[in-house]
């Protein structure tokens, strides 16, 4: 008895320290929590969320007191929740305000509030533009030696949002001293700032600041005196001949104007001056760029490769990509050529959305590269290097929109309304391709109203169109002189198809796309 008992607690014994030696090494999974959606009380348009960089971007209209805002619905990865929530008081986003989402671990999210305030100062005998230096609250304007510094009239001035007060209270015009800095003091939402006024002279009647050379465009920027007959003329170099740029092509801020050139000619050297009555500025040279097209953008060139459509020829040099690489390793290319083009010869490209096994596909086409598949999502590399700056595009379209039956979180809502086609264009001024990740863990989507954006424009339809039409754009620019990297051009037959959002069936004909550099 007492040997079976000794075996028992051997035994016993032996398990437990078998058990002592077994270390939990199966990790946990590692899901990234994310924001879905964040609404705020007064925000203008919907939240940006950029899962890469975990970034969410609230933008605001100027009249919104952006350090009291209220936090008025989110919604979270499903399982996720929020480390010590500041949501249940008005929170300040005039700087970043950092959030942890917890899922498994923590992941430190930024949410940042974007607010353009219109600010100005003008003077009577302005020389150029008011130069304002917002973090610094210093502002610096010139005028024409010779003016009475001690008696310069105020014309207008905003230095804080809508609503705010100034004193001394000259928003609405007044005269002030200029000979010393002038102290300026704004209130709004009970906070004030102090503002520095500097006013310097400028010798020169009218400067040619600076000339921005497009392809059929070119912007001309000067500065002289407000309120004079100011305006630009140019010619083709080696010519005698000045043409004036007529006034309804030019824009003034006081004492500054910018003139767009139109109808010149590709590649071809010209002068231009600013003028300021019978006085002329420094002439600057500038030179036009190519007019280029897009490589197979009358989509004619396809070839087979297994089961993937590819929109270049075979042994040719790819330009366009698509999602068929994805969409075909468990189903069928969902963008192929067609013989249904608007002439009735050659071939279109045919943008169809597909639900592939378990998820929505939309059909789609893009200047760039399909990188890799990444278990069901897709890596993308958007766009091609291009230096040039076209103003619009053009191209033919018909489209055949389904309701939307598949809608990803946060999207619900959609389901049952019209799908919609686009057909977008974009110049990036970034190093390299921008990469699109449509994995929710790491998601990175092309942001119209990013940072890297030079010039963008779009076409979106909504509703059957059974003939094809055509369809034209401008693409409009966030500066004149930034010079792009890369163009991106890109159709879907599912606009929220990155979301996996989208009609099944859904589809998009697309030919004959043609890049305009002239207005």
């Amino acid at each position: 008895m007492m040997r079976r008992l000794s075996a028992y607690l051997f035994a016993a014994m032996a398990v437990l320290t078998i058990a002592s030696c077994i270390h939990n090494d199966i990790p946990y999974p590692r899901i990234q929590a994310n924001f879905i959606n964040v609404e705020a009380k007064g925000q203008d348009g919907g939240a940006v969320i950029d899962s890469a960089t975990r970034t969410v971007t609230l933008t605001f209209p100027e009249e919104t007191d952006i350090y009291s805002v209220r936090i008025t619905g989110y919604s979270i990865t499903p399982g996720a929740q929020i480390v010590d929530s500041p949501f249940n008081d008005p929170v300040d986003l005039s700087s970043p305000l950092f959030v942890y989402l917890h899922l498994y671990q923590d992941w430190l999210w930024k949410i940042e509030g974007k607010q353009d305030i219109e600010r100005y100062f003008e003077v009577a005998s302005q020389m150029g533009e008011t130069v304002i230096d917002v973090p610094g609250h210093r502002v610096v304007v010139y005028v024409r030696t010779g003016t009475d510094m001690t008696n310069i009239q105020v014309i207008r001035a905003k230095l804080a949002q809508i609503g705010s007060t100034m004193t001394p209270d000259i928003a609405d015009g007044g005269t002030v001293d200029g000979s010393k800095p002038l102290k300026i003091t704004t209130e709004a939402f009970g906070r004030t700032e102090e503002w520095t006024i500097y006013f310097e002279t400028i010798d020169a009647s009218v400067q040619t600041v600076s000339a921005d050379a497009w392809t059929c465009v070119a912007w001309v920027n000067g500065q002289a005196e407000a309120g004079k007959d100011n305006g630009v003329e140019y010619r083709i170099a080696g010519s005698e001949i000045w043409t004036r740029v007529p006034a309804e092509d030019i824009t003034h801020n006081g004492g500054s104007f910018t003139a767009c050139i139109k109808h010149l000619s590709p590649q071809t050297q010209y002068e231009t001056r600013a003028y300021s009555g019978e006085d002329v500025g420094d002439i600057l040279d500038f030179t036009t760029g190519q007019a280029l097209q897009l490589p197979n953008s009358d989509f004619d060139s396809w070839w087979l490769e297994k089961k993937v459509w590819n929109p270049w020829a075979e042994n040719g040099t790819p330009y366009w990509g698509t999602g068929n690489p994805g969409a075909a390793t468990v189903g069928q290319s969902n963008t192929v050529p067609t013989e249904d083009t608007p002439t009735g010869s050659g071939w279109a490209a045919k943008l169809e959305t597909k639900y592939v096994v378990i998820k929505l596909a939309a059909g789609n086409i893009f200047t760039g590269t399909y990188l890799r598949t990444e278990g069901t999502n897709g890596v993308l590399s958007f766009g091609r290097e291009f230096k040039e700056r076209p103003t619009r595009l053009r191209g033919q379209y018909k489209y055949t929109s389904a309701l939307i039956d598949k809608a990803a979180e946060g999207y619900k809502d959609m389901i049952g309304q019209p799908d919609t086609a686009i057909v977008w264009a974009a110049l990036i001024d970034t190093p390299e391709p921008f990469e699109v990740r449509t994995n929710p863990a790491n998601r990175q989507l092309f942001d119209p109203a990013g940072s890297y954006v030079v010039g963008y424009g779009k076409m979106e339809c909504a509703q059957d169109v059974p003939n094809y039409i055509p369809f034209d754009f401008e693409i409009k620019y966030n500066s004149t002189s930034r010079v792009p990297t890369y163009i991106i051009v890109c159709a879907s037959a599912s606009k929220y198809g990155d979301y996996f959002t989208g009609a099944v069936g859904s589809t998009l004909y697309i030919d004959d796309f043609e890049l305009i550099y002239d207005y």
